[in-house]
């Protein structure tokens, strides 16, 4: 990653948190621990950050704490092939007039270019996937309630009486920041509230994964493997991983990226 895309991630993660630590923004920028802690030092001598024990903190703190875990414009750029395809496949699992849910996340996102000529009822907290549903489609769409997180473009409640209990989806499509043997992992707890609600909706959970999120690990487990009905991801998927889903009886989708020339007219034409 070059330095100012780590720079930028780096003060869009202060300004989400009181203190970021070093390891946080290792995990966030996939940098080593020395290039991080020269980024901080760099950045506190111009002023654009404050260097604190471990970690760094804004130069003026927010009023308003974010989710932890890369922002969207940041992971929109990873895997973008493999995101597409895998999309590709998610939406190829939908019938036309079917309630589903679309949990807010950049793989999932890539369902809207391929939604553009469905006639679904969909429900999803994210901004982005709603308003491109609203803009290039005829697709019914339904908004949860809450708070908008600008980083991640996610609108999250924590609280029970908001619309999340009154939608019922055959099947519920969302990402993961990363898939193991105890099940599926997320970054954030308020993280873990929401999308649980909206698991408990849905009859079927699919999982929209690239291969490099059965090597990301969380210390918060949302699900286990036992609860996923399927599992879409790329080719690099190890061996060990697809029996791994084998063994816990989540079928596994195996979807083809095209070449990268191909990519770009499918998404230009979307």
């Amino acid at each position: 990653m070059h330095e100012k895309e780590r720079h930028r991630i780096i003060l869009s993660a202060v300004q989400e948190k009181p203190v970021v630590t070093v390891p946080e923004l290792v995990e966030l920028t996939g940098s080593s621990e020395a290039t991080i802690r020269r980024d901080v030092a760099a950045l506190h001598v111009q002023k654009r950050l404050r260097r604190v024990r471990g970690g760094a903190e804004a130069i003026n703190p927010p009023q308003f704490v974010g989710l932890a875990g890369r922002p969207f414009s940041v992971n929109e750029g990873l895997h973008a092939r493999e995101k597409q395809a895998i999309a590709r496949e998610a939406v190829a699992l939908c019938q036309d007039g079917e309630p589903i849910i679309i949990n807010g996340g950049t793989t999932t996102f890539q369902m809207v270019h391929f939604l553009s000529n469905r006639r679904m009822q969909v429900f999803t907290n994210s901004f982005p996937i709603a308003e491109h549903l609203l803009k290039h489609s005829k697709n019914t769409v339904m908004l949860s309630g809450g708070t908008i997180y600008r980083e991640q473009n996610i609108i999250l409640s924590p609280f029970d009486n908001d619309v999340t209990r009154n939608f019922y989806a055959r099947r519920m499509f969302m990402g993961a920041q990363g898939l193991g043997p105890l099940g599926l992992m997320e970054a954030d707890p308020l993280l873990i509230q929401a999308e649980q609600k909206l698991i408990d909706q849905a009859d079927e959970l699919v999982v929209l994964a690239d291969s490099s999120k059965f090597h990301k690990r969380s210390s918060l487990i949302l699900c286990g493997l036992k609860r996923i009905t399927t599992v879409i991801t790329d080719s690099g998927i190890e061996d060990r991983h697809a029996s791994m889903l084998e063994s816990a009886g989540v079928n596994l989708v195996i979807a083809n990226a095209k070449p990268k020339a191909d990519a770009e007219t499918a998404s230009t034409s979307a």
